[in-house]
């Protein structure tokens, strides 16, 4: 059982020292949230996260522990995930209630602020948010959240205290908390996107980090960074970018409208997302959900994939949560939705569309990298 910081020694770093504030949150929630804090001293509000194995969700994602919990071939205990959605101070990324996040920011520069936090710091990763997605649906806790300027669309008794978009953070209900509680993490669903480490398409190739090697701060992620690696779409393993065979998203069907394109699980690339004249939504369908994403025919799904949320563990999942992508050039990893999407904002909603520089400021569910945010998140 993992443990909690009042139980770690006291020689540790100062990040884990015990101070009236973190004994405080630790006996509020049994020791399943906790602060820590920056190489700086600002604190960070965090939810504990205990290691699980795949089994225990779901036969089809295979057996060991989830991905989520090894970091360079190290089986960690916990991971420690923001409770609440970026606030930047002193070019730190926190975790902190009752603020209004900050957006509109670049991938590389939010994973910069999680840098300067220090050793063991970074953005919340891709097989990290596909962790907690599993276990919410496993558990039965799949979080509503701010997707309706400032409420739930589909309970709206339900509010937070909103600019009239964006909430303050962590100021709805305990049912937009990713275990029903309040010491869970907040606003998951809805409320503003946000920027996942770890996870990329190349030309519609699914690249990615080893399990968690993405909370190594000291991995590069850049573009021609030479940690990123394809998956096999035979077996699984993880193989040289540009190998034949490894998994891509494809156009189910020739593109002639944003709206029309739908997704597919694929081995190869053979139609680009974007429409040979671009409209309306430039190749990206606002329509698509996750759960109903095909598959090529012949093509068994490997398990990572589900494990890693790249594909839906079931048909049957709850909601209608969104998918995006963009199969040409870059596309970086955003996840949740804003607060205006609706239905298709969830913790399984995904939108493979994100650029390292921003190209317009349109706030549309087609281009979540130009409001995205991030989250914080820790594992030593």
């Amino acid at each position: 059982m993992a443990k909690t910081l009042i139980q770690e020694k006291q020689n540790m770093p100062s990040i884990f020292i015990k101070d009236n504030l973190r004994t405080q949150v630790e006996a509020a929630s049994g020791g399943a949230a906790t602060v820590m804090y920056t190489a700086t001293g600002h604190p960070c509000y965090m939810s504990v996260i205990p290691k699980f194995n795949l089994q225990d969700i779901h036969a089809s994602l295979g057996r060991g522990v989830h991905p989520a919990f090894i970091v360079n071939g190290i089986e960690k205990d916990a991971i420690y995930i923001g409770q609440y959605q970026g606030f930047v101070m002193d070019w730190n990324l926190l975790s902190i209630p009752g603020v209004l996040l900050n957006h509109s920011w670049s991938f590389d520069t939010f994973q910069r602020c999680a840098k300067n936090n220090g050793v063991g710091w970074h953005m919340m990763t891709h097989a990290e948010w596909a962790a907690i997605a599993l276990w919410c649906w496993k558990n039965g806790t799949m979080p509503r959240g701010n997707t309706d300027h400032g409420k739930s669309h589909s309970m709206p008794h339900e509010t937070g205290r909103s600019d009239g978009s964006r909430i303050y953070t962590g100021s709805g209900p305990a049912s937009w908390r990713h275990n029903g509680l309040p010491h869970g993490i907040a606003d998951l669903t809805g409320n503003t996107a946000e920027w996942l480490g770890g996870l990329r398409l190349n030309e519609g190739e699914i690249q990615i980090l080893p399990n968690n090697d993405a909370a190594d701060n000291t991995k590069s992620q850049s573009a021609d960074s030479a940690h990123w690696r394809a998956i096999s779409a035979s077996d699984g393993a993880l193989v040289a970018p540009g190998t034949a065979g490894t998994l891509k998203y494809d156009a189910a069907a020739a593109v002639t409208s944003g709206r029309t394109q739908a997704a597919i699980l694929s081995d190869s690339k053979t139609r680009d997302t974007t429409p040979p004249i671009p409209i309306d939504y430039g190749g990206y369908n606002p329509t698509n959900t996750f759960k109903s994403m095909g598959v090529k025919a012949g093509l068994t799904v490997p398990a990572i994939a589900k494990a890693l949320g790249l594909y839906p563990v079931t048909a049957s999942l709850p909601g209608e949560d969104g998918f995006l992508m963009h199969n040409q050039g870059e596309s970086l990893s955003m996840a949740g939705g804003h607060w205006n999407d609706g239905a298709k904002a969830g913790v399984f909603a995904r939108a493979l569309c994100g650029r390292r520089t921003r190209t317009n400021s349109r706030g549309d569910i087609e281009n979540w990298s130009a409001l995205a945010s991030a989250r914080v998140a820790f594992v030593l």
